[in-house]
């Protein structure tokens, strides 16, 4: 997909003859110019090893083992482009690109697209989705043909050419070939259009075609970029379908039925074909959503921990002081209380001689502190579970560094009398160490959100659990491997990672057995 040539998809022959108009120009509209495809095999999770030893889902995990997916690499979503484009066209007979965009139209739901082509009223349907019915476009081209032998000027830049020098789409409006270029071109480039690109005519809402875009582009690279915009929209429309989210990572996997559930790239990233998140297992998508977003938020830090600074008493916004004035306007332009530093009661009466802060009416003064109080609690609750949050977020940042280091030990066990297999062991403790962070590092996450009762007690026992066994299988593993040390420390580290495993599977299975009883109680923000 580095090079623009080849961009033919050819279909059956038989294609050729579903539309009304016949010669060279109607054959081109049977063939959908994007890429050539290689077809290969897709990878597909827990099935055979490729080149590299590795399977699309690294093997099926507990977690994985229940939910088949492929991963496509950019040929591969091409082919299934095209193969999707064939199976409606087996049906409707239209050329390529008038299906393509009639899918993009229904995000690729091959199923809604036939109920509303077969529902009677198809004059509705491709206005819907800007472009001209097949079936009348002889008319229209008839119509619409120019006739002239002279020279004639084009509508955009309006230079004289010979008529042979335009051409349009079947909405008949026409433009010179080099207008056409540059507009495509700026749309492409500068605009990142691929898919929604119209008809240069002024109120003119027809989409341009895909043979009319690799015709009139010359330029190799903007060639490319309109292919790949073009696959970007088919991942993102289809629900199937889901970019990997690790950085410089082409692929793209492919599910049998949407669900948040976890998948694993061939690149090695974990991640909820949901959310696009890292596999977030115990908290569900909406939680991580919106514990994302508390967290990148900066007035939950930075402004709340600064000493100089309250809250509005009557929106409740986090107010700095920068100066020596008492008298503060809150900043919140639907608000603009003002309101007195010191005790927080509207200014108003403290311009008069005789008042003082300290008459102000009690009862009002202590409902201000009690707010202020409920929200530093509330900032206290915030910054306990962030912190616990990031430091396992940071440790397994760490923890998979260990695999270097646990590869020098295996080495230096081996020349211990040990053999390759006998040393697995430690491999496998730092894979239940990582798995075990990642877990502790969602369930706070999880125990944010939820309100207390008995079994978030029971679920804060086994977390606890987890994480002091995490712990101490992470100082095993940190040791300094000896000779007169090392059966000590295989039998500690295997008993360690086996409990962990266990109590990871406990923690869980308690916290999936409470989404399906609904056990659960959430705390709204």
């Amino acid at each position: 997909m580095d090079s623009d040539e080849g961009y033919n998809y050819e279909f059956d022959d038989e294609e050729e003859e579903c539309s009304e108009d016949s010669g060279e120009e109607e054959t081109a509209d049977d063939t959908l110019e994007l890429g050539e495809v290689e077809l290969v095999d897709p990878v597909v999770a827990g099935g055979e090893r490729d080149d590299c030893g590795e399977t699309g889902g690294s093997g099926p995990r507990q977690d994985e083992e229940d939910y088949r997916f492929e991963v496509l690499t950019a040929e591969q979503i091409l082919q299934h482009m095209v193969e999707c484009i064939r199976e409606v066209n087996e049906v409707i007979q239209n050329p390529a690109t008038i299906t393509r965009i009639l899918l993009s139209h229904f995000n690729w739901d091959k199923e809604k697209l036939m109920e509303r082509y077969f529902d009677g009223n198809l004059d509705k349907l491709f206005s819907e989705c800007h472009v001209i019915n097949p079936s009348k476009k002889s008319r229209t081209r008839l119509m619409n043909t120019r006739s002239s032998a002279q020279d004639l000027p084009c509508q955009i830049c309006y230079l004289n050419y010979p008529n042979s020098y335009f051409t349009g789409l079947e909405c008949g409006h026409k433009f010179c070939m080099q207008c056409w270029g540059d507009y495509l071109t700026t749309k492409i480039i500068e605009e990142g259009m691929g898919q929604t690109i119209s008809c240069p005519a002024h109120s003119c809402d027809i989409l341009v075609d895909d043979n009319t875009v690799m015709r009139l582009i010359t330029d190799s690279k903007v060639k490319l970029k309109y292919q790949h915009l073009i696959t970007n929209s088919f991942v993102e429309c289809n629900r199937l379908l889901k970019w990997c989210p690790a950085p410089d990572c082409h692929h793209v996997v492919k599910v049998q039925y949407p669900d948040a559930k976890p998948v694993r790239c061939k690149c090695g990233r974990q991640f909820c074909f949901n959310c696009g998140e890292n596999w977030h297992d115990p908290v569900k998508c909406k939680w991580l959503r919106k514990w994302i977003k508390k967290c990148d938020d900066d007035s939950e830090t930075s402004n709340w921990i600064a000493a100089n600074t309250k809250e509005c008493p009557k929106c409740h916004v986090t107010i700095e002081k920068d100066g020596g004035c008492n008298h503060m306007v809150c900043r919140n332009q639907n608000c603009k209380a003002e309101f007195c530093w010191v005790c927080l009661g509207p200014w108003e009466p403290h311009g008069s001689a005789w008042y003082n802060c300290n008459r102000y009416n009690e009862d009002d003064a202590k409902a201000a502190r009690d707010a202020q109080e409920r929200s530093r609690a509330a900032l206290q609750r915030y910054l306990f579970y962030c912190n616990r949050y990031m430091n396992h977020m940071q440790s397994l940042r760490f923890e998979h560094k260990l695999y270097a280091q646990v590869k020098q030990k295996m080495e230096e066990m081996q020349q211990h009398n040990m053999s390759w297999i006998e040393v697995q062991f430690l491999k496998k403790a730092v894979d239940v160490l990582c798995q075990c962070r990642s877990t502790l590092m969602f369930t706070y996450v999880f125990a944010f959100y939820l309100k207390k009762n008995n079994q978030s007690i029971i679920f804060e026992n086994n977390q606890a659990d987890l994480e002091n066994a995490t712990e101490v299988l992470s100082g095993y593993l940190e040791r300094d491997i000896s000779q007169d040390s090392l059966q000590d420390i295989k039998q500690k580290v295997q008993d360690k990672y086996r409990y962990c495993e266990s109590r990871r599977r406990v923690l869980l299975q308690h916290v999936h057995e409470g989404y399906d009883k609904d056990l659960w109680e959430y705390i709204e923000d």
